[in-house]
């Protein structure tokens, strides 16, 4: 017997829950199944929000053939059959395949690269699924080629309407009578992941031989608490434990990072993947307020890759412990953060004059770099000269966190400037 979210998996846009704002009336996305015209594109969300439901659905409604790998145990080799396949569809004239790529995130940089070309050409329909910012994940070249849509956890209305849904309709839980009376902790497990959620009530109700069955929180939370190793069977907790390992290390709690690490390595996870997570925390939690952090990030990184388990447990525990009792700030994320937003409303200004390139006479002629001034021929190698687009001059975006380090940053910049970015 399947578990009952593969036997409530939706079959079609009008079965599937949540996520309007890609797939609602009138959304781009769901235009472009109907048109037919759908590009290759990622779907990134947290786990258990839909993502393999939503491109089995889309393969369903363009009626395409539709092919599934796993990049957890798919190498390249299984990525050109499928490609030698649609090709000899598409001799025939058969409709492009749909090729999903679950966890596409976990494919190396060569592996993405082999999808390239028949990306390119257009042989194949692209559909990857990835937990993780795509733009840290995916290799620019196949990101540029695809559209992204960004799926959202599920609301409390959202994941009500998943019970109650199964409890009436799957074929066996509507053998039984079940009255759900209480469902704030089954809600709360699911943390917005419909897996859990479907999960957690099939071992509430599985707990029970009865033919009526009351569902309480005070019953769900013993119920799970006893079955809390099949409960994470599957790895179910992955992305609370990696959440809870970051949030530790950003928290300055070296305690819980290393148990949170000691949880992750014990249970299978790939050492690659949380020398990796920390070396973006070092540039997003830590930043200017201990530079050393990246660099040392970034060593753990490349030593994990060349030593391998069990010894790069040590590595790992060392970069941890080093991370968590580090200085924190966040400024030099917010500050691209706060550019990135200001660059969407202010759309493309114009670079001023003085520090445009002029390579040919005529632009020389309209005076790009006229007025340039070269800072290292000032005192202190500084000039006061404006280096932003006229529109939005003076406007700070780098704030120095409240630390020794960057400290010395707002001061230097506030002998500088003066009064100009309020340092």
């Amino acid at each position: 017997m399947q578990p009952l979210a593969e036997r409530m998996r939706p079959g079609s846009l009008n079965e599937y829950t949540g996520q309007e704002h890609i797939i609602g009336e009138g959304s781009a996305l769901r235009n472009a199944i109907k048109q037919q015209l759908l590009p290759s594109l990622i779907l990134w969300g947290p786990p258990g929000v839909g993502k393999t439901s939503l491109a089995h659905i889309i393969a369903g409604e363009l009626k395409r053939p539709f092919y599934m790998l796993s990049a957890i145990n798919s190498g390249v080799k299984d990525i050109r059959e499928i490609i030698e396949k649609a090709g000899d569809q598409n001799i025939f004239n058969q409709k492009k395949p749909v090729l999903f790529i679950d966890e596409i995130h976990r494919f190396s940089k060569s592996q993405q690269d082999s999808l390239l070309g028949a990306v390119e050409k257009g042989s194949i329909t692209l559909i990857g699924a990835t937990t993780e910012n795509p733009s840290f994940e995916v290799i620019s070249a196949l990101l540029s080629r695809c559209q992204v849509y960004v799926l959202k956890s599920l609301n409390e209305k959202e994941l009500l309407s998943l019970l109650h849904n199964a409890i009436e309709k799957d074929v066996v839980l509507k053998q039984k009578e079940i009255f759900l009376k209480e469902h704030e902790a089954l809600l709360r497990i699911s943390g917005g992941d419909a897996r859990k959620l479907y999960n957690a009530l099939e071992i509430v109700v599985n707990s029970s031989e009865s033919k009526k069955l009351e569902i309480t929180n005070e019953l769900v939370l013993h119920t799970i608490q006893q079955n809390l190793a099949l409960y994470d069977k599957n790895g179910e907790q992955h992305y609370d434990i990696i959440s809870a390992f970051i949030k530790s290390i950003r928290g300055s709690d070296p305690n819980a990072a290393l148990y949170y690490l000691a949880r992750m390595l014990k249970g299978g996870e790939d050492p690659l993947f949380i020398a990796r997570r920390m070396l973006i925390l070092a540039s997003e939690d830590i930043g200017n307020a201990n530079p050393n952090a990246m660099l040392l990030a970034n060593a753990c990184f490349n030593s994990v890759n060349v030593i391998g388990m069990p010894e790069s447990r040590i590595i790992l525990a060392q970069c941890v412990s080093y991370l968590a009792c580090s200085a924190k700030s966040n400024a030099s994320y917010m500050g691209i953060e706060q550019a990135y937003e200001l660059v969407q409303k202010q759309g493309d200004l114009p670079v001023p004059l003085h520090l445009r390139n002029a390579p040919s006479k005529l632009m020389k002629e309209l005076g790009y770099g006229k007025e340039y001034e070269y800072a290292h021929s000032y005192e202190n190698n500084f000039i006061a000269m404006e280096f932003l687009p006229e529109q939005i001059a003076g406007i700070t975006l780098y704030e120095p966190g409240k630390n020794a380090r960057e400290e010395e940053q707002r001061q230097r910049l506030k002998q500088l400037w003066k009064e100009k970015y309020g340092y």
